[in-house]
């Protein structure tokens, strides 16, 4: 073969790979989509806006804002530690999708809205609203509703691995009568948080469409941000109510997680409290606590959420008149 026909089938051969290579470089380009679903996706983002805002109007009457101001630590550190949680769990779903998708700094706003509507509407209608988001707007290689199905399994794996590691860690205070949780009730609850995690272990070849590559970077990721976000609720607790052992914020933390598993329930952090009031009783200043830091999440739901939803409305709207 002579040396001019090497070369031509060396070019011919490195123009596939040179096109491969910009194409995976390109971020998130638009998406190819039939009419129809075009037009549904098209009405559902800002269904989920005006149900957002909707939301927020009536999260509104529960707050009594004097009380709450009344109670917030007036510590710059609380609020610096405050927002770094609020926003750690989004930034790792950016991260995340950032891997799978090379969706750009813009997606973050989305996420943001998948959060919200997880808490102010129903659990998991988020996905649903990323899920529109993602398949309107993005590029994406594969199914998006298999990615976002294992990016959300793989979070409930990696929190029930956490929150088990709590309970051990924690089990000394639980079984005292502050919280009066019998050693039974505690092997019932382990059994409850395994099983889903194990069956998951089990069924992974059919249940996971994620390459394993991919599958451990969304892990590792969701146990650092489960772990961040543990660290930082203990330092917003020490720092609106020091003096407590440390041993108390790790069994509320467990108990936290525990709530945080229960399925297509929003407003977690209010349950929580009302969780432990039971356990615990109304005259507790860590169950005062507690009531305060669901208000302060509210508070920032409704911050957030009355944000996004009025952008996301007047985006449309420009969009419809362009």
């Amino acid at each position: 073969m002579s040396r001019r026909s090497v070369d031509s089938s060396h070019r011919e051969g490195a123009a596939p790979a040179a096109t491969a290579s910009a194409a995976a470089a390109d971020q998130f380009l638009p998406a190819s989509v039939d009419d129809g679903l075009r037009r549904a996706l098209a009405i559902a983002a800002p269904l989920f806006s005006i149900g957002v805002l909707i939301a927020v109007i009536w999260r509104l009457q529960e707050l009594d804002f004097g009380g709450i101001w009344a109670r917030v630590p007036a510590s710059p550190a609380f609020w610096l530690v405050f927002l770094l949680y609020y926003f750690t769990q989004p930034a790792a779903d950016w991260i995340i999708f950032r891997r799978l998708w090379k969706i750009p700094a813009s997606g973050l706003p989305a996420l943001l809205r998948k959060r919200l509507s997880n808490e102010l509407l129903l659990g998991y209608s988020g996905e649903l609203y990323f899920y529109a988001w993602a398949r309107e707007r993005g590029n994406i290689a594969g199914a998006p509703f298999g990615a976002i199905k294992d990016v959300a399994i793989l979070s409930a794996l990696a929190g029930n691995v956490v929150t088990l590691i709590l309970f051990v860690v924690a089990l000394p205070v639980l079984d005292r009568h502050e919280f009066g949780i019998s050693p039974h009730v505690i092997f019932f609850s382990v059994l409850v948080i395994m099983g889903p995690s194990l069956l998951a272990m089990v069924l992974r070849g059919h249940l996971f469409a994620m390459p394993a590559g991919e599958m451990r970077f969304t892990l590792g990721v969701h146990f650092v941000r489960l772990i961040t976000t543990i660290a930082l609720t203990m330092l917003l607790w020490h720092l609106a109510l020091a003096g407590v052992g440390l041993l108390w914020w790790l069994a509320l933390a467990s108990l936290q997680l525990l709530v945080s598993r229960l399925p297509f329930v929003p407003s977690k952090d209010a349950l929580f409290a009302a969780f432990c009031v039971l356990l615990i009783g109304h005259h507790s200043r860590v169950v005062e606590l507690t009531a305060l830091m669901a208000s302060l999440m509210l508070v920032g739901h409704i911050l957030v959420g009355a944000g996004l939803g009025a952008a996301g409305l007047v985006q449309h709207c420009r969009g419809r008149r362009a």
